[in-house]
């Protein structure tokens, strides 16, 4: 159900529109983690199960929005512009399990993270994406037909603003001759 056009994704963007789930590894962490609250282990255990079979994730062009939930429905909905910061944390079970969080800041009055992606293999490349995203980089720039129409290289663009700079030093000394 994504709101793209395939004409114009890269297939950076196929692969990051078609994470929809976290991975089966997340419900191992899962359980890894509740192991830590000895014979009461259960209890985290129910809530992480219903959580990890409710989460679902969604890349678009305009943001991402992450739910879950089963009698206590919670949806985040971001868009790429509002993003300030990207975080990658991981612990040792998570790395040995090839996973991370990516936590996803915004500039709200709150010092944790507004959004946090849990479960995927990819990411790296979702975080690369976000950033992508957040700059406003939309891939690389159309060449320029003429080297008139705009300067290919950064030699290019110095000569260019001495030239403007020379235009304006020679209007503001003519404009200084005008005046009695």
């Amino acid at each position: 159900m994504s709101r793209y056009d395939p004409r114009v994704t890269s297939d950076l963007d196929r692969q990051i529109f078609a994470i929809h789930r976290p991975s089966p590894e997340l419900m191992k962490y899962y359980v890894f983690s509740s192991l830590l609250f000895g014979p009461f282990f259960f209890i985290p255990l129910i809530y992480l199960y219903f959580r990890y079979h409710t989460m679902r994730y969604e890349f678009d062009e305009e943001g991402i929005s992450m739910r879950w939930g089963i009698l206590f429905r919670r949806e985040i909905t971001l868009t790429y512009a509002r993003i300030q910061d990207i975080h990658l944390t991981s612990n040792i079970l998570e790395r040995w399990l090839r996973l991370a969080r990516i936590q996803i800041q915004t500039a709200s009055a709150s010092a944790a993270a507004e959004m946090t992606l849990e479960g995927l293999h990819e990411f790296e490349l979702v975080r690369d994406f976000l950033y992508s995203k957040m700059r406003g980089v939309r891939g690389p720039a159309p060449k320029a037909a003429t080297p008139e129409a705009a300067p290919s290289s950064g030699s290019d663009l110095a000569a260019a603003l001495r030239e403007v700079a020379a235009e304006l030093r020679a209007v503001r000394e003519a404009l200084e001759r005008r005046q009695p």
